[in-house]
């Protein structure tokens, strides 16, 4: 059997790797251009490896993004995430991945989409998962994107250039709601929890609750059957609760806790002082090893609203919210106003670093 060949782009995003494709070489959206992304990345493995693919058998390293024109008026690209399941014919579209946000900016550089300023390049990005728009403020040198910088980013070997990126009025992106059950906390299967959708809709329940600390190892939380169930009960609910079908990508869910010393992944040991709280996140099924960056973004969001668990454990910090997370410490700003008596998010910045890996063709039956 002949192999299809098509141009592709592998880049890494913040802590997250993908597979960049330009809308025009792919069918349209529906069943075709899903099979051909599940093909690419290796997808369904029921070995957990995709090993016959260019994924890495975890949801962080199994994604794609589809670049094309802009739809929305003042937008540069249009950018669609698109979640690939490791073991499953799955690829789900319900929400945006803000790791792989990071790398849309550099890729609309350098494949000439938008002129290259030197110094600081805006590339304005219209993610249609969400309807939502994103604003990168890339670092150039020479016309392309900058690689080498002084940016260290947890979870990430080595530095970086640093990649600003805006995310502009991120609430309400899947459910149409900032807080979509219309309170910061509803009890769910006998324990509190906190639904917040901004750039991403997540549920928070407290790790004691659910008889973690907030700083176990995510091999740990994995390995806990007994909990991983309980957590996906409440999730599923949860969703319900939302308003949105409980898929496996949509919502989250994320343990946190006050802060508190911990180890992260590479050795190194936090003091309480160094961040606001904790938090460990669930990601299609597994603990993720960084804190997916939406995930993260809507944390930060949600400590800014009174009544959150989120809030109760951060104690409404002033400055950046410090998360510490199984990587490392992730500082996310992020601006909540009142409109209409109603917690309103007017806006979330977080700080990447991206690298183009590899170009060319990507093979696919």
């Amino acid at each position: 059997m002949s192999q299809r060949k098509i141009r592709a782009v592998y880049m890494r995003g913040g802590t997250s790797r993908a597979l960049f494709f330009h809308e025009r070489d792919l069918p349209p959206a529906g069943v075709e251009r899903d099979r051909i992304l599940s093909a690419a990345t290796g997808s369904p493995d029921p070995y957990g490896r995709q090993l016959d693919g260019m994924g890495g058998g975890i949801s962080s390293l199994s994604k794609a993004c589809i670049i094309g024109p802009p739809t929305m008026a003042g937008a540069d690209v249009d950018y669609t995430f698109a979640q690939v399941d490791v073991k499953s014919t799955l690829v789900d579209y319900a929400g945006n991945c803000g790791n792989c946000s990071g790398a849309v900016g550099p890729f609309a550089i350098d494949e000439k989409l938008v002129k290259a300023v030197d110094g600081e390049t805006l590339v304005r990005i219209h993610n249609t998962n969400t309807k939502k728009l994103i604003v990168a403020h890339v670092p150039v040198e020479d016309g392309a994107a900058a690689v080498t910088g002084d940016f260290e980013l947890p979870g990430v070997a080595g530095k970086g250039a640093r990649i600003a990126l805006d995310f502009v009025e991120p609430g309400g992106a899947v459910t149409g709601k900032l807080l979509p059950t219309g309170s910061p906390r509803d009890v769910i299967d006998g324990i509190e929890v906190s639904c917040v959708d901004a750039t991403n809709p997540v549920v928070f329940v407290r790790a004691r609750d659910v008889g973690a600390t907030g700083t176990e190892p995510p091999t740990a939380i994995d390995a806990d059957r007994a909990l991983s169930a309980r957590l996906e009960s409440i999730r599923v609910a949860a969703a319900t609760r939302m308003g949105i079908a409980p898929g496996p990508g949509q919502p989250k869910i994320a343990m946190v806790a006050p802060a508190q010393a911990f180890t992260a992944l590479d050795g190194v040991k936090y003091d309480p002082d160094q961040v606001d709280l904790v938090a460990r996140a669930i990601s299609m099924g597994n603990c993720h090893r960084a804190f997916m960056l939406t995930g993260a973004m809507c944390l930060a969001v949600a400590a800014r609203i009174d009544g959150t668990l989120v809030h109760e454990a951060a104690g409404a910090p002033k400055g950046d919210v410090r998360l510490g997370h199984p990587s490392g410490v992730v500082p996310i700003d992020a601006g909540v106003a009142v409109r209409a008596g109603a917690p309103w998010a007017e806006r979330v910045t977080v700080y990447r670093t991206a690298r183009r890996l590899m170009e060319g063709f990507v093979l696919v039956p």
